[in-house]
């Protein structure tokens, strides 16, 4: 067993002290604190290097994460733009003729749920969606409680935990891991949809039967209900955009569609992304969706367009420190256990001590060598981690220990996605019901503790399965 010092004991005291918080859904921001200011005296030995350092772990977490608040920034901001002018009603309402009945509707939501969380994030589409798509679902026969649970593992779920357009969550996770965000991007990806599409399907199985025919009274008497929930969600503030509204709902999806393609042919056919790796596949993202905006608020209205945008992006601002805001100390305290971090933390030129990774080396001689062991420690406490209802809160950590867990066979950047798939899917929205699940339960007009005991089992086989084809096959 490795030398320790007293530093070493108190990080991992906090470490500690920081999961039981969570498993108690109490804010893990305080001990975030606390544990990077003694941990810093104690270490440097100084009373002022621990004020000082505490300043820096957020400095740090701050310049390390704030690509994560602009690319959300710039997305919200165009939404809202969209929203002005009817547009993102425009870009779905075709989708309702496809809505036959109640079986395919249930895949149709899944779908559409699916790719508008990829851009704008589950949350900010989940108005949109329940507003236009759920009443057409209803009325072909599917029950509201069944369209929240596809809405809740299609977004919150399934696109909320890879991330893969956004790349908040795997940036988050690569950046504690002291990894490239795309390794931890591409894994994410692929094992949320293996734990996404067994959860969708597995779901389908399990409530199929309370799928009406079209024709069934009860159909219209749930739609109206869902109606009334949602009727003055999402309309534009003027009708006199008609054109501009029709021309944004094309240009919008088929330009989006075109960053996609472009990325993805850069990556499978030309052996590279061209400079679009990682964070700068999020910053062209971001770049796009800043030129839509422009055009789109200068559509709305050319007079006050700079007024416009200042409000958009506020308010995308706004909604990107709400969401993220409580991660910066968090983070702090975990890149704090990193020695690609604890330099600037705590002011030293040389020799940093790399806290986290020093005690889990300092006992792996009395832990098993299993590859299954780890990838389901790292997933049991990514979703310990989930129970804040936050989802993103326990990145830092998971991401952390996926760098000191790996073994042969499992590499850091596996481990790093199962601890992210199981933070986001319970806190992100599908498995605790103080989480964004509400606005789901809230906009379907269902009971969000029944919508939580609905998506239970899905979920966690969805998971388990996900888990086993990283160990196994990934």
């Amino acid at each position: 067993m490795m030398d320790l010092s007293f530093a070493h004991l108190l990080y991992g005291l906090f470490t500690l002290v920081i999961i039981a918080t969570m498993i108690f859904r109490w804010g893990i921001v305080l001990p975030s604190l606390l544990g990077t200011f003694l941990i810093a005296w104690v270490y440097n030995g100084s009373l002022i290097e621990g004020f000082t350092a505490i300043f820096n772990a957020n400095l740090v977490a701050a310049q390390e994460l704030f690509n994560i608040f602009l690319i959300i920034t710039f997305m919200l901001a165009l939404l809202h733009s969209l929203r002005d002018l009817g547009a993102d009603r425009k870009m779905i309402q075709p989708i309702q003729k496809l809505m036959i009945n109640g079986h395919v509707s249930y895949f149709v939501l899944v779908g559409v749920t699916y790719v508008i969380s990829l851009f704008f994030w589950p949350t900010p589409a989940v108005p949109l969606i329940c507003a236009l798509l759920v009443p057409a679902a209803v009325r072909a026969g599917l029950p509201v409680m069944t369209a929240a649970v596809a809405i809740a593992i299609a977004g919150q779920g399934m696109a909320l935990s890879s991330d893969y357009i956004v790349q908040v969550a795997p940036s988050l996770s690569a950046t504690a891991a002291g990894i490239d965000t795309t390794l931890v991007a591409d894994r994410s990806f692929v094992l949320s949809l293996i734990a996404g599409g067994s959860a969708i399907l597995i779901a389908y199985f399990l409530y199929r039967k309370s799928i009406r025919p079209k024709d069934d009274e009860v159909n219209e008497i749930e739609m109206q209900n869902v109606q009334a929930t949602t009727e003055a969600t999402n309309k534009a503030k003027t009708t006199n955009l008609t054109m501009w509204s029709k021309l944004f709902a094309v240009l919008v999806p088929l330009t989006l569609l075109g960053v996609v393609i472009y990325m993805v042919y850069e990556k499978l056919f030309s052996g590279r992304m061209g400079g679009l790796e990682g964070g700068d596949g999020a910053a062209f993202v971001g770049g796009v969706a800043v030129i839509l905006l422009l055009l789109s608020t200068v559509a709305f209205g050319r007079q006050h367009a700079l007024d416009y945008i200042s409000n958009h992006i506020t308010e995308g601002f706004v909604f990107a420190f709400k969401a993220m805001g409580p991660v910066i100390p968090i983070a702090g305290f975990f890149f704090l256990g990193s020695a690609d971090f604890s330099a600037d933390i705590l002011s030293l030129d040389e020799n940093p001590p790399a806290l986290l990774f020093d005690l889990v080396e300092s006992i792996q001689t009395y832990l098993p060598e299993s590859a299954i062991l780890a990838a389901f420690s790292i997933l049991i406490i990514g979703i310990i981690t989930g129970l804040d209802g936050s989802g993103f809160s326990g990145l830092p950590l998971t991401g952390a220990l996926a760098a000191s867990l790996q073994t042969g066979s499992v590499d850091t950047a596996t481990l790093a996605a199962i601890g992210q798939l199981g933070s986001i899917w319970t806190g992100g929205g599908t498995l605790v019901a103080w989480s964004s699940l509400i606005a789901i339960a809230g906009f379907c007009g269902v009971s969000v503790m029944d919508l939580v005991r609905k998506n239970f089992i899905p979920v966690m086989a969805g998971l388990l399965l996900a888990t086993l084809f990283a160990v196994f096959l990934l």
